[in-house]
């Protein structure tokens, strides 16, 4: 991207404290004072709401808004804002409520059918029966736990303004939240044989929804599509993970949309880098082809060579996909790799302070 930029880093999911994301920033020197280098150009990842445990959920609604605000505050062509499924649940299934006091009650029901991950199947069909566009009392009451409507409204005007975007393209390396397959990418217009084609496909797919968009959820499909009671859980491009096909459940690899799908789809023409995914899941999903052992922190690469395919940590070189959700709220602010672009590594603290 043409402009003063020497420096263009991705941060992976900032589910975290808005203390914690400045914290990573300040231990790689990315900030001046209380707003980003001048020099620096960013790209959040997605995926900016929604973390902790139930009794953090109060701080963690207000936070998340201030952290997406502040990201959003600076200019558009330094500060890059991808959308991950958290996001878009704001005005997805989230969108259905009215006012905070709705959704309070909702997820208090929630909290009793899911008992945090006992599930009262009992308790959590009422839940569905009364609140149709859920998929599981697990939605409210774990992963989108710690809504608002402010956020929803935020989340409307970043989409109307073209703010958040589905995808970056950055000297041949695509960056998205969870990744795209050739089969994603066979349902979109345009030449997606490289990463700046398939940005721009999918960046104008985005922006034909959003503005054919009126009222009430934000329509997708068929590359995301929101989770309900009769679909079950949400389902593409900003969902799906990498699986070893011989591991995933019945169904996870149908579509797409799917909610997994075989690396070896992955395109061969250029690299993605994602978040979405902390290692341990990554491990757990791809045991065949990985070392045991999980940590928080570190960027990790999947590689792809016909049928052969091998994950492991750091960034190699051949690597098809890069991912950089290093599980923010896990890990120790000087721990957590940022993810330098341009030389496709994690971002170098001696460097940049030097600079």
């Amino acid at each position: 991207m043409a402009g003063p930029f020497r420096h263009h880093v991705a941060i992976g999911d900032p589910q975290a404290p808005f203390a914690t994301v400045r914290a990573v920033l300040a231990a790689h020197h990315l900030l001046d004072g209380e707003r980003l280098r001048g020099d620096v150009l960013l790209i959040s990842i997605g995926d900016h709401f929604d973390w902790g445990p139930p009794e953090a959920r109060r701080e963690a609604t207000d936070d998340a808004l201030a952290m997406l605000s502040w990201l959003a505050s600076h200019p558009p062509d330094q500060v890059v804002l991808l959308a991950g499924n958290h996001d878009l649940a704001r005005v997805g299934e989230l969108s259905h409520f009215a006012d905070d006091s709705a959704f309070d009650a909702a997820r208090q029901q929630a909290d009793l059918a899911y008992r945090r991950g006992n599930v009262d199947r009992e308790r959590q069909a009422e839940l569905l029966e009364r609140y149709p566009f859920l998929p599981t009392a697990e939605l409210l009451s774990r992963d989108c736990s710690c809504f608002s409507v402010a956020q929803r409204v935020l989340v409307t005007e970043l989409l109307r303004t073209r703010r958040f975007r589905l995808a970056h393209e950055h000297q041949g390396l695509l960056v998205v939240h969870a990744g795209v397959t050739l089969d994603d990418l066979a349902l979109l217009h345009g030449d997606t044989s490289t990463a700046a084609g398939a940005a721009h496909a999918l960046n104008a797919f985005l922006d034909d929804r959003v503005a054919r968009w009126k009222d009430g959820p934000l329509d997708l499909t068929p590359l995301h599509q929101a989770g309900d009671a009769k679909r079950g859980e949400g389902r593409g491009v900003l969902f799906h993970r990498p699986v070893d096909p011989k591991l995933a459940k019945p169904g996870q690899l149908d579509g797409p949309p799917r909610r997994r799908f075989d690396p070896r789809r992955l395109p061969p023409n250029f690299p993605q880098a994602v978040g979405h995914v902390r290692d341990k899941k990554c491990r757990e999903e791809l045991a065949a082809w990985c070392e045991p052992g999980s940590v928080d922190g570190p960027i990790r690469s999947l590689r792809v060579e016909a049928d052969m395919v091998r994950y492991q940590l750091g960034c190699q070189v051949d690597a098809r996909m890069y991912f950089i959700d290093g599980g923010m709220l896990h890990a120790r602010a000087e721990d957590y790799e940022l993810f330098d672009l341009d030389r496709r590594q994690p971002m170098s603290k001696l460097v940049i302070s030097g600079t």
